[in-house]
C-alpha cells in the first residue's frame, strides 16, 4: 500500500517506517497510531541535535529538547506547536491507553507536514511539497497482522542507522541551517484541520472547553450553565462560507459572546474579519435568540475573532495572529492579538466602561498622595503620576516615564496603582520586573507603606507575588519577572497559559533592562541566545497582553524607546540633586599605578597564567614564542593583575573603615568577573585583618553565592541592605541596577564598562539620601579610568556641511555676514547642527539649555529660529553665544581568555579630579575669580552678594545650574577647602559665594542657620506656639537654604498647616517682618558691601 511518507524512504527510512505504521494503525489501532506519530517527533528532535552538534540540555526531557531547538532558532514556533501536540498525544496514548481515530487523522496530516519541513531542512533542499492524502479505512479483510516484537527490532535498527548517518553528515553552519529552516517553514501549507486542532489547544489553555471533533453543534452540544464552551460548527442564517456554519461560537455559560472563524494559513485574516466575521453575527438564528445578550445595530453578537493559527508576526501582519473586532461600536477597528481572551476577560470587557472610569480618575483628588500620614509623595512624583494619567485618559497605549535612580520610582508606582484601582480604571495590574530582587523590593513596599485607614496596598487589594503562577478573579496586582512570563508564554508546557486579557495594565520597572549586556548569566538567562534574542523575547512578553503599558526607567535606551516611545515625563539626576532629593558625588579619586600607566610587558620565553571565564579553569600557557603587551585598556578585560589590585586596594583601604558604617556608610566595589571578585575580597580581608576587622565586614555578592541558589543570593543582598555587615560588598553585575541600599557612600570601579546605561545605573546605587548616617555626598574611586572614558560618549556624525565646524565658528561667521541669502544659509547650518545635537543631548544638557535660553528647550528654540525673520533669528543666536559655547564643549573618552599577571606594582598618585584645576587651591582660586568677575553679570549671583534676603528658590536653583556648568559644585568646593585647611566644612553654596565674593566668615550651613535663629529668639519673647513655628522654619532652612513668605503657601510642609494666612495669625500678623528679620541675621556674616 502506498504511503504518504514514502518520500522519506531514501534519506530517512526510520521516519518513513514510523509514518507508514501510523497510517496502517489509524483505523485499526488508534492508540498505536498516536504512539508512532509521537516517535516520529522524538526522532526528528534527536536527529536535529546530532546534525547540528548541539549539546543536550541539562534537564534532558522531551519538552526541554524541543524548547532548546526553538530557542536556538532552528525550530519555528508553529512546528514547535506540532511537536508538542504529538508529544502530548503519545503520552496520553502510552499512559492512559487513549486512542482517537479523528485525532489520529488530524495529527497524521500535521506530522506529514512536519516531515516535509524536516526533509527540506536536513535532507533534500530541493524537495517539492506534495498533497497529503488521508488514508482510507480498509475493509475488515485488509487489516494487516502485526508482529510487535519484530516491529520494535526494525525500529531500533533504523534509529541507530539514522543517528550514525546524522553524526557523519557534512557540517552546515547554524546560520545557514536557520535560513533553510525558515525557507522550508515558509513553504509549508497548514490545513484548516491543523489550524482547528491548534486553536482547540490554545483555547483550552486559557479556560475554554474546546474540542472540534466532540464539542460540535451537530453532535448535540449546547450551551450550559457552569461551562464556558467553544462549540464548533454553529449554524447561522448566513448564506456565505461553510453553508452558514460558524467555525466556533464562544459561550460564557449560556451567553453567546463571540464568533471565531478559523482559516488556512495562506488566507489574509483582515479580509475574513470584514466578510464572514461580520456576516455570521448579523445572522444569528431566531431560535438561538435565547443565548443573545443584546443587539448592537445589526449585530447580535458583541465580539468576533479570525485566525489561521499562526503566531502573530509583524512582518506577516495580515497573515498571522488572532484578529479581534468589538462589534458594539461601528468606529472600532480590527486589531491583532498575540493570544486568546479568557472567559473572565470577555466578561470584564462586556462591563468595561472606560469613559466613566476616566472621569473617576479626573475627579479623584490628589490630597491623599501628599498626605504625610499617607504616601507623602514629592512634587515631581505627583507630576509623574498626573502625566501618566493624562496619557491614559487620552488613549495612549504605551507610556514611558524617566526618573533618576533613587528618586522613588516604586513609591510613585504605588501611588499610581492605588489611584488606578481605587477609581476602577484598571481591574488587574501586572507589575513586571526583570530580577527577583527587584520584585521582592516592590513587594516589601506594597506590604509596608500605609495608605488609606493605615492599611497597606497588600491589605486593601489581593496581591499575587513572585512565587504565584496562577491568578484568580480577586487578584488585583501580580508581581512577576520577565523571565517567568517568557517561560509561561513562549515555552509553555502546562495545561494553562496566561490569556491576553488577564491584565489590562502592565507596569514595567527598570524598563531599560530590555538587554543583557554586562549581566551575570543565571539559569533564567539561558532562555536567550544573545542580546537580540533577549530583546525580542522581552518585547514579546510586553506586547503579548492586550493592556496599557506604563514603563519607568532612570536611563532610557534606544531599545526602550522603540518599545514604549519617547519619555513623556523626565526628572533628571541633576534636578534631583539641586532640589535636594539625591546626593551629589564628589570629584572622583583617580589612582594611578606603575602598571596602569606603563602597561605590562611579557618577554619571549615567559610563562603566562591563563584563566578561562567559561570553564573557570586556571592553566599555564606554553612558553611564549613572541612578546606580549597589555595597556590600561586591557586591565579589566584581558588581564587580572594581583599586584595592581593589591596596590590600589591598599590605598583605598586608608580611606574606608568597614567597622564604622554608621558614620561612613557602606562601600560597593565593581569587579570584572566572579574570579576577580574573589581576588578583591581576599586582598581586602588580608589588608583589614592586620587591624582586627571582623571577617564578615567584607563579602562577595554575585550570582554564584550559595552555589547559585536564588534564595541564598537574595539573603546576601538583604544582609547588605539591612544588617551591619557586610559593610563592603564586591559584585559584578548583580547589584548594578534597581537595588536600593541608601547607606552606600562609596563606589569603587575595578572594572571598565562601555555601556552608558550600565555605568549610570552603577552610579545610581549611591545617589539616595540617607539622613540616618548624615549622608551628604558619595565618593568614587576610579583606578581604571571609567569615569573619564564615559563622560560623555559622543558617536553621532554632524549633519552640517563640514562635520568639524563648531557652533562657535558658525556664529563667528554669522557675525560678519550681512547678505540676506548668506545669513539665512548660515542660520540654517546652525539649526541643522542643533537638530543633530539635540538628539544626543543628555537630560542634564537639556536642563542647562532651558535655563540658559530663557525657558525654551532645543525644539522650541529651533522653532523660534525657523519662524523668525533672518535679522531677529540672527540677534537671538548672537545673544545666546554662551549657550552655544556650552554645546561645543566636549570631553575626551576614550569574552576571551584572561591573563593573570603577577608583575609587581606601585602607587604613583592618588588625586582628586577638580576639572582643569588639579589642586584644591587652583579650584578655589578659579571659583573666586569666577564669582568676582560675574557678580554684576549674573542676577542671582548679585542678589546673593548684595541683598540675599530677596533670594528665591528659583533664583538659587538657576544659580546652582550656572555654577554647575562652570564645574563648581557645593560638595567639591567644601572638599577643596577641607583639603587645604584640614578641617571638615559643610557650608552651603550661599555662604561659599559670599566668602569668595565679599569676604564673609565661612561657617557651616547648619551653624549659620542655628546662629540666625538664636539671634531671632533673643530679640523676641515668642510664645510656645510661635516657637514651634520658628523650629519648623529652622528645620525647613536646614534642607532648603532659602525662606520667604511665598514658601508658606507653596511648600506642602506649611501649606497643609493652613499656609501663610494661618501662620501669620499666630504671629499677630507680623510673620512677614519676622521672616525679613531672620533673613537679615542669616546673612550677618561680616562680609564687606559688594
Amino acid at each position: 500500500m502506498k504511503s504518504n511518507f514514502d518520500f522519506l524512504s531514501k534519506d530517512f527510512p526510520v521516519l518513513a517506517n514510523f509514518g507508514k505504521l501510523a497510517e496502517q494503525y489509524c483505523y485499526s489501532d488508534a492508540n498505536s497510531c498516536l504512539i508512532k506519530l509521537g516517535m516520529i517527533g522524538e526522532t526528528i528532535v534527536n536527529l536535529m541535535f546530532t546534525y547540528d552538534g548541539i549539546a543536550l540540555p541539562y534537564e534532558n526531557t522531551a519538552i526541554t529538547r524541543i524548547n532548546t531547538l526553538m530557542r536556538e532558532g532552528l525550530l519555528p514556533r508553529d512546528l514547535c506547536d506540532i511537536l508538542h501536540a504529538i508529544r502530548k498525544a503519545r503520552n496520553k496514548a502510552t499512559h492512559e491507553n487513549y486512542g482517537s481515530v479523528d485525532e489520529g487523522k488530524t495529527l497524521l496530516q500535521m506530522t506529514y507536514s512536519l516531515c516535509e519541513w524536516f526533509m527540506q531542512t536536513y535532507g533534500d533542499w530541493n524537495y517539492k511539497n506534495q498533497q497529503f492524502v488521508t488514508p482510507v479505512e480498509p475493509s475488515t479483510t485488509d487489516y494487516i497482522k502485526v508482529d510487535k516484537e519484530n516491529e520494535k527490532k526494525i525500529e531500533d535498527n533504523l534509529t541507530k542507522k539514522a543517528e550514525k548517518a546524522a553524526a557523519s553528515a557534512p557540517k552546515i553552519s547554524q546560520e545557514e541551517r536557520k535560513k533553510q529552516s525558515a525557507v522550508a517553514a515558509g513553504n509549508r501549507q497548514k490545513s484548516e484541520a491543523e489550524t482547528r486542532y491548534l486553536i482547540d489547544e490554545q483555547l483550552r489553555k486559557v479556560g475554554w472547553e474546546a474540542d472540534t471533533e466532540q464539542l460540535r453543534y451537530s453532535k448535540g452540544t449546547r450551551p450550559e450553565k457552569g461551562r464556558n464552551m467553544a462549540i464548533a460548527e454553529w449554524p447561522t442564517d448566513s448564506q456565505v462560507g461553510n453553508k452558514g456554519y460558524a467555525d466556533y461560537a464562544l459561550f460564557v455559560e449560556t451567553k453567546l459572546v463571540a464568533i471565531i472563524e478559523a482559516k488556512a494559513i495562506h488566507k489574509d485574516i483582515p479580509s475574513v474579519i470584514d466578510y464572514q466575521c461580520k456576516e455570521y453575527p448579523q445572522n444569528i438564528r431566531e431560535v438561538d435568540s435565547q443565548y443573545q445578550i443584546g443587539t448592537w445595530g445589526k449585530y447580535r453578537v458583541p465580539f468576533t475573532f479570525a485566525t489561521n493559527g499562526r503566531p502573530y508576526l509583524e512582518q506577516y501582519k495580515t497573515k498571522s495572529g488572532i484578529w479581534f473586532l468589538d462589534l458594539r461600536n461601528s468606529c472600532n477597528l480590527p486589531r491583532a492579538l498575540r493570544g486568546w481572551m479568557s472567559p473572565d476577560g470577555i466578561k470584564a470587557l462586556l462591563v468595561q466602561d472606560t469613559e466613566s472610569k476616566n472621569q473617576n480618575l479626573k475627579q479623584m483628588p490628589f490630597d491623599f498622595l501628599t498626605d504625610k500620614e499617607g504616601l507623602n509623595l514629592r512634587p515631581y512624583q505627583l507630576n509623574a503620576i498626573k502625566v501618566a494619567e493624562n496619557a491614559v485618559v487620552d488613549g495612549k497605549q504605551s507610556v514611558l516615564l524617566a526618573m533618576a535612580t533613587g528618586t522613588g520610582k516604586t513609591r510613585t508606582v504605588l501611588g499610581m496603582i492605588y489611584r488606578f484601582l481605587k477609581t476602577e480604571r484598571f481591574r488587574r495590574i501586572l507589575f513586571l520586573v526583570d530580577r527577583t530582587s527587584l520584585g521582592e523590593q516592590a513587594q516589601d513596599v506594597f506590604e509596608e507603606v500605609k495608605l488609606e485607614n493605615l492599611m497597606t496596598l497588600d491589605e486593601i487589594y489581593n496581591i499575587k507575588g513572585l512565587e504565584d503562577k496562577e491568578i484568580d478573579k480577586e487578584t488585583r496586582i501580580h508581581v512577576a519577572t520577565v523571565q517567568s512570563m517568557i517561560k509561561r508564554i513562549l515555552y509553555n508546557t502546562e495545561d494553562t497559559k496566561p490569556a491576553v486579557s488577564d491584565y489590562d495594565l502592565i507596569i514595567v520597572d527598570e524598563a531599560h533592562r530590555g538587554y543583557i549586556l554586562d549581566k551575570e548569566m543565571g539559569e533564567d538567562e539561558v532562555l536567550y541566545r544573545d542580546q537580540t534574542d533577549y530583546q525580542s523575547k522581552y518585547c514579546y512578553v510586553i506586547e503579548y497582553f492586550d493592556a496599557v503599558k506604563i514603563a519607568l526607567t532612570a536611563t532610557p535606551a534606544l531599545q526602550t524607546t522603540k518599545i514604549f516611545g519617547e519619555p513623556i515625563f523626565k526628572y533628571t539626576y541633576r534636578e534631583a540633586v539641586i532640589e535636594g532629593y539625591l546626593v551629589d558625588h564628589d570629584a572622583p579619586h583617580e589612582l594611578k599605578t606603575k602598571l596602569s600607566t606603563e602597561g605590562i610587558h611579557y618577554k619571549s620565553g615567559d610563562t603566562v597564567t591563563i584563566y578561562d571565564p567559561v570553564t573557570g579553569e586556571v592553566t599555564n600557557s606554553e612558553l611564549l614564542d613572541d612578546e606580549l603587551d597589555f595597556d590600561i585598556e586591557s586591565f579589566d578585560r584581558k588581564v587580572i593583575t594581583e599586584p595592581f589590585n593589591r596596590t590600589v586596594l591598599e590605598e583605598i583601604a586608608h580611606d574606608i573603615d568597614p567597622e564604622s558604617h554608621e558614620e561612613q556608610g557602606k562601600t560597593l566595589i565593581y569587579a570584572v568577573n566572579d574570579q576577580h571578585a574573589d581576588m578583591i575580597v581576599s586582598i581586602l580581608k588580608e589588608i583589614y585583618s592586620e587591624t582586627g576587622v571582623d571577617n564578615d565586614a567584607i563579602m562577595k555578592i554575585t550570582g554564584s553565592v550559595g552555589g547559585g541558589n536564588k534564595k541564598k543570593v537574595q539573603e546576601a543582598i538583604k544582609r547588605f541592605k539591612n544588617e551591619r555587615y557586610p559593610s563592603i560588598a564586591v559584585t559584578v553585575d548583580l547589584l548594578t541596577t534597581g537595588i536600593d541600599v541608601p547607606e552606600i557612600t562609596t563606589l569603587v570601579f575595578m572594572r571598565r564598562v562601555k555601556s552608558r546605561i550600565l555605568f549610570e545605573q552603577m552610579l545610581g546605587r549611591a545617589t539616595r539620601l540617607c539622613p540616618d548616617i548624615h549622608k551628604t555626598h558619595f565618593e568614587i574611586y576610579d583606578p581604571v579610568g571609567v569615569y573619564d572614558s564615559l563622560d560623555p560618549v559622543n558617536t553621532m556624525k554632524s549633519v552640517v556641511t563640514n562635520p568639524n565646524t563648531t557652533f562657535t565658528q558658525l556664529i563667528e561667521g554669522l557675525e560678519v555676514l550681512d547678505n540676506g541669502g548668506k545669513v539665512k544659509n548660515q542660520i540654517n547650518q546652525i539649526i541643522a547642527k542643533l537638530q543633530r545635537k539635540k538628539r544626543k543631548m543628555s537630560s542634564e544638557a537639556v536642563t542647562h539649555f532651558i535655563d540658559m535660553s530663557g525657558g525654551m528647550d532645543p525644539t522650541q528654540f529651533i522653532e523660534k529660529l525657523e519662524n523668525e525673520p533672518n535679522d531677529v533669528a540672527k540677534d537671538r543666536i548672537l545673544a545666546n553665544k554662551e549657550l552655544f559655547r556650552l554645546l561645543d564643549e566636549k570631553k575626551g573618552h576614550s569574552g576571551g581568555p584572561i591573563v593573570i599577571s603577577d608583575k609587581e606594582d606601585e602607587l604613583i598618585s592618588h588625586t582628586r579630579g577638580y576639572g582643569n584645576g588639579e589642586k584644591p587651591e587652583d579650584y578655589l582660586d578659579a571659583f573666586s575669580a569666577y564669582v568676582n568677575t560675574n557678580m554684576n553679570e549674573i542676577a542671582a549671583l548679585n542678589i546673593v552678594c548684595t541683598r540675599p534676603k530677596d533670594l528665591t528658590r528659583e533664583d538659587l536653583k538657576s544659580l546652582r545650574l550656572i555654577l554647575d556648568r562652570e564645574g563648581f559644585t557645593q560638595q567639591q568646593l567644601n572638599t577643596a577647602i577641607s583639603q587645604m585647611t584640614n578641617e571638615e566644612i559643610a557650608a552651603d553654596i550661599i555662604s561659599l559665594i559670599r566668602r569668595y565674593a565679599i569676604g564673609s566668615v565661612l561657617i557651616s550651613h547648619e551653624a549659620r542657620i542655628r546662629k540666625a535663629v538664636e539671634k531671632l529668639v533673643k530679640a523676641h519673647r515668642f510664645s510656645k506656639q510661635e516657637m514651634n513655628w520658628i523650629k519648623r522654619m529652622e528645620t525647613y532652612l536646614m534642607n532648603e537654604s532659602v525662606l520667604n513668605v511665598k514658601i508658606f503657601d507653596e511648600d506642602v510642609r506649611f501649606k497643609e498647616q493652613g499656609g501663610f494666612k494661618k501662620i501669620d495669625r499666630v504671629f499677630q500678623n507680623q510673620l512677614e517682618s519676622i521672616v525679613l528679620e531672620l533673613n537679615t541675621y542669616l546673612y550677618d556674616d561680616g562680609g564687606k558691601t559688594a
